[in-house]
């Protein structure tokens, strides 16, 4: 049996466990497994300039491409505690990324030693499992489980705290022996997709839920098919937007109270049926229960147990996969549609779409300062089918919802239940960490941009180079908004006049200047019709340098995007589109 430090042995778990790449920041308790990985060489290291950034970068990592597992390191104390943020936005959304922390030694923990805190019951609530392991000999057993648990059931984060001592001890460890375990992912069974698809088939209006799970499983060919077969609509959910191309004829629209389509939830309300898979009927989705659910039966398919029925009662629940779920609905849909058992939907098909094709919004302005509505239709003329957004939270994110166009799976990532600002700038780089040469463009508010700019740097010194999209305002745009229930516009104002930057007049922070400080290369806009050569610019800089490059756009001060309290209760602010020219890159148009 082979002698090594059991950090020695962690290290090459994380290799034969299919880790390539780290995010982290060192740290004098976390040194020993950072001199592990240097004599690993396998596992390539990205240097963050804070640990939640290095958190936010492994999970967009893991979301950039099926079976990724991202890894941050850091130490326990702080590191450890900056990281809390990163485990419950992964935790959120479904999201396996491992943390490991470097902790004091055993005979010093719970003294108040330095940089000395109990991460593992600070990370508990925000993560699948967390574990300080006490023991050197168990370190093997407690990696190799831990990848087990991300993996197994709904995905989730993991966190495991070592100390000091414990890496350092030497245990007996053969690498050549290690097996990696394999995952427990509960099945649908034939009956319950016979009884499901009985209750789609006796609908008259009938509809898709696809979730985040569908993506999560790597089974949005397989949503896509099933919709086919039975030619029926889909509705995808904000996490599982892209499972069905927005140009599909049987793409019927998100639906929700903020990042939806109009179309979709007057396709939702007009519905009699709807059988979800892989979502979890979020309230942003959902609005009030009881106007969701009137007049509709439901079928819920998710991996995890206690989802079902958790925010309401389905009429059938099916705890599984939504791999295996899906596998076995097409498998039985093509048998009752070659035996001319289901129903023909195409006159329900054909009046939801012509709800899209009507009910689009306006997004052709031309008015200085910018309204933000014709920066995603330049957007949409600007960057391509392939192209993957990146983005977190606040009324830039529930526009680009709105307006901007997804065409396949994981090309849309976004941190969909947590919502922590700054997630957008560390998860655009995991993602070019995870696939170089990927087509990535990021969008932020002024103050999500603000959150961790620091990060551009991590851009700029590993040569990770994507497209920024930045709308400023200068305001908590969202809050804003949401303050007017309270007819205040209160401590939400992020203007200033900036005395080294008075072409700014009153928007505050010169993103310019910091973002090139940062070694990564900036445009600012004012005028619509500069936003096309300012994106045209980008891609040329960003080619040329290998660095990120920002695109600013400087709004109008105060714009209110659609949403309401129910989603049969949509507030629209702005102009409707009643003409082909206000909505010209819409994805079905009006003439």
């Amino acid at each position: 049996m082979a002698k090594m430090k059991a950090i020695e042995a962690a290290a090459k778990i994380l290799e034969l466990e299919g880790v390539t790449k780290a995010f982290g920041v060192p740290g004098a308790a976390i040194n020993p497994f950072y001199a592990a990985l240097k004599g690993l060489g396998s596992i390539s290291h990205v240097l963050a300039r804070h640990v939640e950034g290095a958190s936010h970068m492994a999970e967009g990592y893991t979301r950039a491409n099926p079976g990724n597992i991202g890894v941050c390191i850091g130490t326990s104390g702080p590191a450890g505690t900056d990281m809390i943020t990163g485990l419950y936005s992964a935790s959120a959304d479904s999201i396996p990324i491992l943390c490991i922390t470097g902790q004091a030694p055993r005979a010093r923990m719970h003294k108040e030693d330095f940089q000395a805190v109990d991460i593992e019951s600070i990370a508990k609530p925000v993560a699948k499992w967390a574990t300080t392991v006490l023991e050197p000999g168990q370190v093997p057993g407690v990696f190799q489980q831990a990848f087990h648990i991300m993996r197994s059931g709904r995905p989730g984060p993991v966190l495991i705290d070592l100390p000091f001592d414990v890496q350092m001890a030497e245990i007996e460890f053969d690498p050549e022996a290690y097996q990696p375990m394999t995952p427990y992912k509960p099945a649908a069974t034939r009956i319950q997709v016979e009884k499901a698809l009985t209750m789609l088939n006796a609908a008259d209006k009938p509809l898709l839920v696809s979730g985040g799970g569908v993506i999560n499983a790597d089974a949005a060919a397989l949503l896509t098919e099933f919709a086919e077969v039975l030619n029926v609509p889909v509705i995808p959910t904000l996490m599982g937007w892209g499972t069905i191309p927005d140009d599909h004829g049987l793409m019927a629209g998100m639906c929700g109270l903020q990042t939806s389509h109009r179309y979709g939830n007057a396709n939702l309300l007009a519905s009699d049926f709807v059988l979800g898979v892989g979502n979890r009927w979020a309230n942003r989705h959902t609005g009030s229960v009881e106007v969701y659910t009137k007049g509709r039966k439901f079928v819920h398919v998710d991996i995890e147990p206690t989802q079902i029925g958790r925010v309401f009662g389905p009429d059938l629940g099916i705890v599984s996969d939504a791999k295996a779920a899906l596998e076995l609905f097409v498998e039985v849909a093509k048998e009752w549609k070659a035996a001319g058992k289901l129903k023909d939907r195409s006159a329900w098909v054909a009046e939801c779409q012509e709800r899209k094709r009507t009910l689009q919004r306006k997004t052709h302005f031309d008015n200085t300062p910018v309204k933000p509505q014709r920066v995603y239709e330049e957007m949409n003329k600007a960057f391509g089918r392939d192209t993957t957004y990146v983005s977190t939270i606040g009324l830039s994110q529930i526009a680009a919802a709105q307006f901007l166009h997804v065409y396949k799976e994981r090309n849309w990532i976004n941190c969909g239940q947590a919502g922590p600002l700054g997630w957008t700038i560390p998860a655009a780089l995991g993602v070019c960490a995870a696939e170089p040469g990927r087509n990535v463009v990021a969008l932020s508010g002024d103050y999500d941009f603000q959150f961790m700019i620091e990060e551009l740097a991590v851009g700029a010194q590993f040569k990770l180079p994507y497209i920024h999209v930045l709308v400023n305002n200068s305001y908590l745009g969202l809050i804003r908004q949401s303050q007017r229930g309270f007819d205040m516009d209160y401590c939400v104002q992020l203007s200033f006049e900036n005395i080294n930057a008075p072409e700014l007049g009153e928007y505050g922070v010169d993103h310019k200047a910091v973002v090139e400080g940062l070694g990564c290369k900036a445009i600012r806009v004012f005028k619509p019709e500069d936003i096309a050569p300012a994106f045209e610019e980008a891609k040329k800089l960003m080619a040329e340098h290998s660095v990120p490059v920002v695109v600013e756009v400087i709004l109008e001060r105060v714009t209110n995007i659609s949403m309401g309290v129910e989603i049969d209760a949509v507030n629209e602010f702005e102009e409707l589109a009643e003409k082909g020219e206000d909505a010209p890159t819409a994805i079905s148009l009006l003439d």
